[in-house]
């Protein structure tokens, strides 16, 4: 009886029971009241004939009087159903609205019973399913603050204890110790920088200026500008495309999003390594593959290195890094209607992170870059 259980199905359903009352009570006035009522009238003519028009008036005066009787009786059976199919419809659209008030009162561990109405039961999931989800908000919220203050906490840890020395003595304030304290007040100022740029990004507040580039030349010029650093770690770089691969986007931004994921490649790529990067084209999406032979990802890491703040088990961070790079990759990928995925074979067996962007089309052949 599935078919029973929508609202629309119900609400016909009474609105036609209220219609078979008024029926039936204009019917029993009809066959049961207004005869009796006329026969009532003529009994109390006691001599002479009835005229034509007397009948007619008699007959007229007791269907009046019985119409007044079946509306008073309809609306009145018509009040009862009325009442009864409100109360149970409304029932549960005060449930959910009471939950709503609970909710918006930071009770997220509210749940609204799931009546038998279809579109109410579907109504009474959304606002559950709206519950969880301020719920893990909150929950990622809190647990934000914890790791922020966690990651401030050793800088200024480092340079409250710098301070200290130089005050009681034990350090000269020469300039090694001064550089110490800069580079620990440089990583504070990278990290408020990063976890603004993180905000703008999860809002959607992110300044984008795009326009029609190369995505391979893109992506081949910031390889080379990161190779030293490649060169200096003993880690091989290999870059392959040549194809143009065109895509609207805000070339800083998306240089933004390469140089974190080419910089998260290198870091956890041991030396000897191999770090590829490949753009092709895929019908109407553009993609660039970093595939690396570092520490390599488990199934559930796949997804969680872009939590913010998230440690792969036994991999150090290095040092001046925020752990929101990839965070604020993805926002600026999903900013550009695109996406970033990470796969992996296993620990140890290095990652691919594939970075997705729309194709652009456009009709001219050159591209600027």
């Amino acid at each position: 009886m599935k078919l029973w259980r929508r609202l629309d199905v119900r609400l016909f359903a009474s609105y036609a029971l209220v219609a078979l009352i008024v029926f039936g009570a204009f019917a029993i006035t009809v066959r049961v009241v207004a005869p009796a009522r006329f026969d009532d009238d003529v009994k109390t003519i006691t001599s002479g004939e009835t005229s034509k028009d007397e009948s007619h008036n008699l007959y007229v005066d007791s269907l009046d009087s019985s119409l007044w009787f079946a509306l008073a009786a309809s609306f009145g059976a018509a009040t009862i159903a009325s009442v009864l199919v409100a109360r149970r419809i409304l029932r549960p659209v005060q449930d959910v609205r009471a939950a709503t008030r609970r909710l918006a009162n930071g009770h997220y561990d509210e749940r609204v019973a799931v009546p038998g109405e279809l579109e109410l039961a579907d109504l009474a999931r959304d606002v559950n399913r709206l519950a969880i989800e301020l719920q893990s908000t909150e929950r990622r919220r809190a647990r934000l603050v914890s790791e922020v203050a966690h990651e401030m906490r050793t800088p200024l840890t480092t340079i409250e204890g710098y301070v200290e020395g130089i005050l009681d003595g034990v350090f000269e304030p020469n300039e090694e110790v001064l550089v110490a304290v800069g580079e620990e007040a440089s990583r504070l100022q990278r990290l408020a920088s990063d976890l603004a740029e993180l905000s703008r990004a999860e809002e959607g507040a992110v300044a984008l200026h795009p326009r029609i580039v190369d995505l391979d030349e893109l992506a081949a010029r910031c390889a080379e500008r990161l190779r030293p650093q490649f060169v200096d770690k003993g880690v091989a770089l290999r870059v392959h495309g040549g194809a143009p691969v065109p895509v609207d986007a805000d070339p800083d931004r998306i240089t933004q999003v390469l140089t974190n994921l080419l910089g998260n490649a290198l870091t956890y790529t041991p030396t000897e390594g191999t770090v590829e990067v490949q753009v092709r084209r895929e019908h109407d999406h553009a993609t660039v593959v970093v595939r690396d032979t570092g520490i390599g990802l488990s199934p559930d890491d796949c997804e969680l290195v872009f939590d913010r703040f998230y440690r792969v088990q036994g991999a150090v961070r290095p040092a001046g890094g925020s752990g929101i790079g990839l965070t604020i990759a993805r926002g600026l990928a999903r900013a550009h209607h695109g996406d970033i995925e990470a796969t992996s074979p296993g620990v140890g067996a290095g990652s691919v992170f594939t970075l997705t962007l729309p194709v652009a089309h456009v009709e001219e052949p050159g591209i600027s870059g």
